[in-house]
């Protein structure tokens, strides 16, 4: 058993991925399935792809639903279109089927349907990608209240209310009450699988969202904003979905409320952060608060009016002051890149240690999954720049 960080990651047996099929041995266990994942990750319509290829739009749609198959011609042209190699439409492999009515999104007003299932396609192939580094490492168990599919059933069970669920939480993992320097790191330790993707392959619209598969899967982008306070309110959000919802459809507004004053709560308790808080707008003071409890001013202000500190008045003029200070030194936008340990890393380390005790190597993996090299590297959480080293303190 090897020991990274305060996660456990143990090597299990596994096996190298078989040689790449042709078009027809590709045609003959053709997958309906992978079809509309591949043209979902690509964000495209049945009509763009049919007029790529070169077929009715009518066509892909049976193809989709099975009714018939594309001939062995046709695949790699669909292939090309959807930028997935040709076995990704191989049937027989593990197939993460999550479907957008289980899955939280941030957001989901704005978002329009294509990129809902862009997202769903993607967080299914963070799952598949979990699963087939699973069967030769021990991700960190599931240590989460209220989760089902958890590995260690401790008997707690959260309140109902997202104030004493956040609380509960903390008080279950040892957090004490004070600021919480590293989220992700937090959520990877209790075998949250969290995946950040590249800024250039994230839709501006889809915030973030979290869903419950064989462990939980949570998917923060950086690409709306690229603040470091917004990504681990957004963090601390989908948190609160995952134990506060599990059990409940999507969508409802209530939820979202719900898990703001969850992520509030978890972030900077109530009974910690009321002595810190100044008794008016003091802005500067507020953001040294930001950089100690690592939640944003606005965040703070909202906390400052919720207690009473501010009236409503004061915390609108504090607001409209604060937009003017946007640009100046301690009110900028931090970017997600600069620090760290808000990163995931769980993924990139197993795969690692697969490939220290396995030989296992990113195009070996990329063919067991059916995946393009660089898609693997980049679900895998390879292709990041290394940030600057800066911690939220």
């Amino acid at each position: 058993m090897k020991r990274t960080g305060n996660r456990q990651l143990s090597l299990l047996p596994g096996a190298e991925a078989d040689a790449a099929p042709t078009p027809g041995a590709v045609a003959q266990v053709f997958d309906p399935a992978r079809l509309t994942q591949a043209r979902h990750l690509a964000g495209k319509t049945k009509k763009e792809v049919a007029e790529a290829v070169g077929v009715t739009p009518a066509a892909v749609g049976q193809y989709e639903a099975g009714v018939t198959k594309p001939r062995p011609d046709l695949l790699p042209r669909l292939a090309d279109e959807l930028n997935v190699p040709i076995a990704f439409f191989v049937a027989g492999r593990p197939h993460a089927r999550i479907d957008a009515s289980g899955a939280h999104f941030r957001s989901l007003r704005t978002a329009r349907a294509w990129q809902r299932d862009k997202a769903i396609a993607h967080v299914n192939q963070v799952g598949e990608l979990t699963l087939a580094l699973e069967k030769r490492v021990q991700l960190p168990l599931v240590d989460l209240p209220g989760f089902a599919g958890g590995e260690m059933h401790s008997g707690v069970e959260l309140p109902r209310s997202p104030v004493e669920a956040a609380r509960a939480l903390r008080a279950y993992w040892g957090l004490g009450a004070g600021p919480i320097p590293h989220l992700v790191r937090h959520l990877e330790a209790h075998g949250i699988v969290v995946n950040t993707p590249p800024p250039d392959h994230a839709d501006r619209e889809v915030d973030a969202f979290s869903t419950a598969y064989l462990r939980p899967i949570m998917v923060l982008t950086a690409n709306r904003t690229d603040d470091i306070y917004r990504y681990r309110f957004t963090g601390a959000h989908e948190l609160g979905h995952l134990v506060l919802h599990g059990d409940t459809a999507p969508g409802d507004t209530q939820h979202e409320r719900e898990a703001d004053t969850f992520a509030a709560e978890f972030l900077t308790p109530r009974s910690s952060i009321l002595p810190e808080l100044p008794p008016r707008a003091d802005l500067r003071r507020l953001a040294e608060l930001q950089r100690i409890w690592g939640v944003s001013i606005d965040s703070l202000l909202y906390r400052c009016r919720e207690v009473g500190l501010l009236s409503d008045q004061a915390a609108g003029r504090a607001w409209r002051r604060l937009a003017q200070l946007r640009q100046e030194t301690g009110f900028a936008t931090e970017s997600v890149d600069r620090y760290p340990g808000e990163q995931p890393v769980m993924l990139r380390q197993a795969f690692e240690l697969a490939a220290q005790e396995t030989g296992l190597t990113v195009p070996a993996l990329a063919q067991e999954l059916g995946w393009s090299v660089e898609r693997t590297r980049e679900v895998l959480g390879l292709v990041h720049q290394r940030p600057v080293l800066r911690l939220v303190p």
